[in-house]
């Protein structure tokens, strides 16, 4: 890929211009787009060809963009004699059956994908590009959860401004990059004084932000709870690996809080959730980890008989729930044999809240 070449679809719009510091000139691409709705999320949904006109930028390609069609896997396509980057193939895909809509992927997915691709292009440039990209999954989720920091401050009279000229990055290094990864940074913040820090390394666990579901009957007044084995305790020393928690999982890349909560009670429990009611969303230890975490109580039917064995066996999941009566669960949080943070603050949540909630939700079984 050298000379001039013609972006389309998702590589054309500006919001992808502008990371990757291209300046175009319009042009006519001599091809139609199909599908990609979800282009620049993952290497899979990239628009695919077919017969007609669509508008293209006509760009000289520059590293940054071979950089990106590398970690994407996109390969240069011929329409017609021009040169293109930005769609699949001539063949269509399933799903790819609706026209490409430039509005409504800038309006739905634009903004995570060029975080995605500012992020993907911060790495260094000699790490593989095959190894990034089996790490999109991951690294689609922590850019989903700067985006949901930076749109959702939260101001406090106590607090000093949200300003994040606050905080000057001296450097970034990323020791660790798996599932999770280890972001490492030479920093230095103001002081209460109005002065200076010394600089200073923090490191952070990134991984991404979460949602945290506590399925609740109100009819029966009970809860699901689930149990399953975890390495943290594992690693403490603790002899038992196993703890009762609440349905939870990440946010997916281009999902809102409820539908993940939503997507993990079915995965986890095979349990249709009603109304979701937000608790208190927090960062669990902000001091090592930059994971934020959405709580939920989901509405749901809970009869005799409703516990099992879940989840998915690709990511090598063994759950099994449980349903207990809500008195139950207050009696565990008292003896101390509640030690899940967020089980733990959703049952003194949900013990605080629901007389209120009762009488609400008490129909809203009928619904599911």
């Amino acid at each position: 890929m050298s000379g001039d070449i013609l972006l389309t679809g998702p590589l054309a719009r500006p919001e992808m211009l502008d990371v990757l510091d291209l300046r175009g000139t319009p042009a006519e691409l001599p091809c139609a787009l199909a599908g990609g709705a979800r282009a620049g999320l993952s290497r899979a949904g990239w628009p695919v060809l077919i017969p007609g006109q669509a508008e293209a930028m006509r760009v000289v390609e520059s590293p940054r963009l071979r950089r990106y069609a590398e970690i994407f896997g996109l390969t240069p396509q011929v329409c017609q004699g021009q040169t293109l980057l930005g769609a699949g193939g001539p063949e269509q895909e399933p799903g790819h059956e609706d026209p490409w809509n430039p509005a409504a992927w800038s309006a739905q997915t634009g903004e995570l994908a060029a975080e995605i691709a500012r992020e993907v292009l911060s790495l260094p440039s000699d790490l593989a590009a095959d190894r990034i990209a089996a790490r999109l999954p991951m690294i689609g989720v922590q850019a989903q959860s700067r985006l949901h920091a930076q749109s959702a401050v939260v101001e406090n009279r106590l607090l000093p401004p949200a300003d994040p000229g606050r905080v000057e990055v001296l450097a970034r290094r990323q020791p660790y990059a798996g599932f999770f990864s280890v972001e490492e940074l030479d920093l230095r913040h103001r002081l209460n004084d109005g002065g200076w820090s010394g600089e200073m390394t923090r490191a952070v666990w990134n991984s991404g932000d979460a949602t945290v579901v506590l399925p609740w009957d109100p009819a029966r007044d009970r809860v699901l709870l689930i149990d399953q084995f975890r390495p943290g305790p594992l690693f403490r020393g603790d002899p038992q690996s196993w703890l009762l928690e609440t349905i939870a999982g990440r946010i997916d890349a281009g999902e809102t809080p409820e539908q993940a909560a939503r997507r993990e009670a079915l995965e986890e429990a095979g349990l249709p959730l009603g109304d979701l009611i937000a608790g208190p969303a927090h960062y669990p230890s902000p001091g090592t980890f930059c994971e934020f975490l959405y709580l939920f109580v989901g509405i749901a039917d809970l009869p005799d008989g409703i516990g099992g064995v879940g989840g998915i066996e690709s990511e090598q999941e063994d759950i099994r729930s449980h349903v207990v009566l809500r008195s139950e669960l207050m009696q565990m949080v008292r003896a101390g044999q509640i030690v899940n943070g967020p089980l733990l603050v959703m049952a003194l949540w949900l013990d605080a809240e629901a007389g209120r909630l009762r009488d609400r939700y008490r129909g809203a079984l009928a619904e599911i």
